[in-house]
């Protein structure tokens, strides 16, 4: 009689509460607070268990509730039980909790009524998501609906094929009285189940809730990756880091698209062309707002190293894309001058233009997709072609110095001439940092200032065979430029 006394439940619980206090108070040691803060919440779950079993005590002994838990064996009426139980508490967990007070207090909860009530747990679980979800968009919405679509399904499937079953083997083990663990172990088989009957049609899940709630905003469809940037991803780091990867991505292909579109304003000026690379650059700003704000609300999350990396990466790269649309609406304003004032280039400036503007969009290409493939090798290429676009830029504010002595270009032109260089020059050195990151965040071997260092002194990494190859690729022939003259 001493000794379980002694190992009682709440003598255990008392002991696992004091040394999951001493290690939560006084340990330097996360991983030691971490297992504190697991026996701190393992107590104060096992003394909500023993409140709950003193204050039910007296129904014991009470034949009419004993009576009614058997008319739940009513497979309808334990379901709605269940749900209904789970929709006021808004905890699937602490109806579980509940049941197994009962079923360790009263000693009359067999597997007959534990089975429905878990079921109808299990569908009362997707009320506190759909609450969550009114105020949110369409794919909020849809998430959410679909959390109850499946529980719904899982739980008429199972039935029909559970007790159709039983109807003809009559399971021996319904009428077996349930104990905390077996409670607790019914309700995650169930889940396991579910999961396993419904995994083959996520498919058609999925189609059926995009046709039930259908997208009918007149938002614009460019913004439609800020949506993924939700505030309860914030719980699971791992998560929000995924939707913030997607989200960055989609952030650089539109920057791509924009600079691709102002260039194209330089030779084929519309302003209808024009209007899009405004939208565009406003539509990036948003980007950068709402994923900035987001990837510091992450940081003040706990992260592992890499998580930590992938963060700060991200921080460092959101601002280049932006710049990089800031510069495309800059090439965009410069070309509608030409436009509006009928200024055209000389053959050799529209010729020597040309070509940078052909090496700066293999950069641009080169910067973005090494950075949405992770493609460290492909970012080793950015730092000689930027040195390259450096060069040329040098070498065409020369030739047009001496353009404008000769009276080949006017002045005006010339600002503009120098107005499109500067901001050439910008897009290139946004490419760099963004190159910089993707290798400072893939390669803890060594340093960024080591590898700028190493490439200035030694030209490590390829960095002399994919410089000749940009040269070779980019020389200025001034034979060509006699095509260009208009």
């Amino acid at each position: 009689g001493g000794v379980s006394e002694v190992l009682s439940t709440s003598t255990l619980t008392t002991i696992i509460a004091v040394v999951g206090i001493i290690l939560r108070m006084f340990s330097k040691s996360s991983t030691k607070q971490h297992v504190g803060n697991i026996m701190l919440g393992f107590a104060v779950l096992m003394y909500g268990i023993h409140a709950m079993s003193e204050s039910v005590m007296p129904l014991r002994e009470s034949p009419t509730f004993i009576e009614m838990l058997t008319t739940f064996s009513n497979p309808i009426l334990g379901i709605l039980i269940g749900l209904l139980f789970t929709s006021v508490l808004q905890s699937a967990s602490a109806a579980v909790g509940i049941l197994q007070t009962l079923a360790l207090t009263t000693g009359a909860i067999s597997f007959e009524i534990a089975l429905p009530i878990i079921m109808g747990i299990a569908i009362g679980a997707a009320v506190p998501v759909l609450l969550s979800a009114l105020g949110a968009n369409v794919n909020g919405r849809r998430t959410a609906f679909i959390y109850l679509l499946v529980d719904v399904l899982g739980v008429v499937v199972f039935s029909i094929i559970f007790y159709s079953v039983n109807m003809v083997v009559h399971f021996e083990f319904m009428h077996t009285i349930m104990t905390i663990v077996s409670i607790a172990l019914l309700n995650t088989v169930f889940r396991v189940v579910i999961v396993t009957i419904l995994s083959p049609f996520i498919g058609l899940l999925e189609k059926m809730v995009c046709w039930l709630i259908k997208d009918n905003s007149q938002e614009s469809v460019e913004l439609h990756s800020i949506d993924r940037l939700e505030e309860r991803f914030l719980a699971h780091p791992a998560l929000a880091i995924e939707q913030c990867r997607i989200t960055v991505n989609s952030m650089a292909e539109k920057v791509f698209r924009n600079i691709l579109g102002a260039l194209d304003l330089l030779k084929n000026y519309s302003n209808e062309g024009f209007s899009k690379v405004e939208r565009l650059e406003n539509i990036v700003d948003r980007y950068e707002d709402k994923l900035g704000n987001y990837l510091v609300k992450i940081t003040a999350k706990e992260l592992n190293d890499e998580q930590n990396r992938t963060v700060s990466k991200y921080l460092h790269t959101i601002n280049d894309f932006e710049r990089m649309s800031d510069h495309a609406l800059n090439i965009a304003e410069a070309a509608q001058e030409m436009h509006t004032k009928g200024l055209h280039f000389s053959g050799e400036g529209a010729y020597e233009l040309d070509v940078l503007q052909r090496a700066l969009t293999e950069m641009i290409s080169i910067a973005i997709n090494s950075f949405v493939n992770n493609d460290l090798e492909t970012a080793y290429r950015i730092e000689p072609l930027e040195e390259l676009i450096d060069d040329l830029c040098d070498e065409l504010k020369l030739h047009h110095i001496d353009r404008v002595q000769k009276g080949a270009c006017t002045l005006n032109l010339g600002f503009v001439f120098t107005d499109l260089l500067t901001n050439f020059e910008r897009v290139a050195d946004h490419c760099s940092n963004i190159g910089i990151a993707l290798i400072e965040h893939e390669s803890d071997e060594f340093d960024t200032h080591e590898y700028l260092n190493s490439i200035k002194a030694a030209h490590a990494h390829k960095f002399d065979e994919y410089f000749a190859e940009y040269k070779k690729t980019y020389e200025l022939k001034p034979e060509k430029a006699e095509k260009y003259a208009n």
